[in-house]
């Protein structure tokens, strides 16, 4: 294994789980499929989950931004999102991290999707554990500070148990951690928000959620443009679809078909669209791979009556627990 990322959070702005109604139509809906198709025995059920699309079955996710991104020396993590509540459960079972008891955490910005999550981070409050937190944002540490304060939080900074460490980080200069090259990257967002590229031997994942990418050229990207070059995988902020995006100029996200222009132009080999809408339903989601995909055909017919090549690409629209092996 060259690199593993894991999704544990891809829903924007705030939680967005699913109501017991919703989930009773879906199983309602999955049980009408399951015997129209002639199926009856208990041991076609898994098969048949397999089948259904993310609308019909578990759906996209409702836990907000957090990516564990692992390599042969350990893990780091990007964003503390309410999906890093289940990820600090899984530390602490960890054999790996219960070795090091040492946790890196890389913060894009401050918004609450973004932090939400990281006062209910199980390491934060264990005795032995040491919990690296790292940002450009000068105002790294007051900000972290802030979420553990009355009347907000019960438990004071103070008394975490943890020893709690603050890395600032120069924007496009690279660090070494877990033996990870970590570089940041501004992004498009209307507070300081930055991406991460991150190598581990020869693979690349470049983290470009929440940016509204009104840098699109490869002139405009200017020295921002590595984020993207040549990365095996690409996580894209789609909160929006392509219409979305038009009527909600300067509210930093962007829309699938945005991403799958650059990744073109600039050699991705795979990419996945995230920070989902918290209003977006799974139909409306599912909706908006399929404009993608539409957008996708006519860019290569126009590309090919133009005698131009299309370079193939790998994409989707990501989903909560997903894991990318980069081999």
């Amino acid at each position: 294994m060259s690199m593993k990322v894991k999704l544990w959070g891809i829903r924007g702005s705030l939680p967005s789980p699913h109501s017991p109604l919703v989930i009773e139509e879906r199983i309602r809906s999955a049980l009408v499929g399951f015997f129209a198709r002639g199926l009856t025995q208990q041991h076609e059920i898994d098969s048949y989950i397999a089948s259904l699309s993310p609308k019909e079955n578990g759906g996209y996710g409702g836990n907000t931004a957090c990516v564990e991104i692992s390599n042969k020396q350990g893990s780091l993590i990007i964003d503390g999102g309410s999906g890093i509540r289940p990820l600090g459960e899984s530390f602490v079972r960890s054999p790996g991290v219960q070795k090091t008891k040492e946790v890196d955490i890389f913060f894009t910005h401050f918004h609450w999707d973004h932090l939400i999550g990281l006062p209910f981070f199980i390491p934060m409050f264990v005795p032995g554990f040491t919990v690296n937190l790292y940002a450009v944002q000068p105002d790294l540490e007051s900000r972290i500070r802030a979420l553990f304060q009355k009347p907000y939080f019960p438990v004071p900074f103070e008394e975490l148990r943890a020893q709690i460490k603050f890395h600032r980080l120069s924007p496009r200069k690279t660090i070494s951690v877990k033996g990870f090259a970590i570089t940041p990257y501004e992004l498009d967002h209307p507070d300081p928000c930055w991406g991460y590229r991150i190598e581990s031997e020869g693979k690349s994942y470049a983290h470009c959620v929440d940016t509204e990418c009104t840098r699109v050229s490869v002139a405009d990207l200017g020295p921002d443009l590595p984020l993207y070059q040549n990365a095996d995988l690409v996580l894209f902020d789609a909160q929006y679809t392509l219409l979305e995006a038009v009527e909600k100029m300067n509210w930093g996200h962007s829309a699938a078909p945005i991403g799958l222009d650059i990744a073109l132009r600039e050699n991705v080999k795979q990419i996945l669209f995230a920070h989902h809408d918290p209003g977006a339903s799974d139909e409306k989601v599912a909706d908006a791979e399929r404009q993608t995909q539409e957008y996708l055909d006519a860019y290569r017919e126009n590309a090919v009556a133009a005698g131009r090549s299309v370079p193939e690409i790998v994409w989707g629209f990501a989903r909560e627990g997903q894991i990318i092996e980069l081999i």
